[in-house]
């Protein structure tokens, strides 16, 4: 996914703008595998293989996501997922 592309994105529930975090670029700096986050709502969308996976909550699976995040916990810095949500360490939603 090309970083021009992330501007015209937003957060499909709300609309707020969301958030990159990168993790792995190819050599043009598209990124290849990272997350973008809503900051009003929390919902987190996976990047994969340059491809945003932002579908609606009932069509998301736990289990799907699960692999990635664990593989991805260095990069949360502390914070947990749940229900989708980019939670603070502590905090509930």
């Amino acid at each position: 996914m090309r970083l021009s592309t992330i501007d015209k994105l937003c957060c499909p529930f709300d609309k707020a703008d969301l958030e990159l975090t990168s993790i792995t670029e190819d050599t043009e700096k598209r990124i290849l595998e990272g997350w973008l986050h809503c900051k009003e709502c929390k919902r987190i969308y996976p990047i994969v293989k340059g491809l945003p996976i932002m579908n609606p909550d009932e069509y998301r699976e736990v289990e799907l996501e699960k692999p990635l995040l664990e593989k991805w916990s260095k990069h949360l810095e502390g914070k947990t997922v749940s229900n989708f949500r980019l939670i603070e360490a502590g905090k509930d939603i």
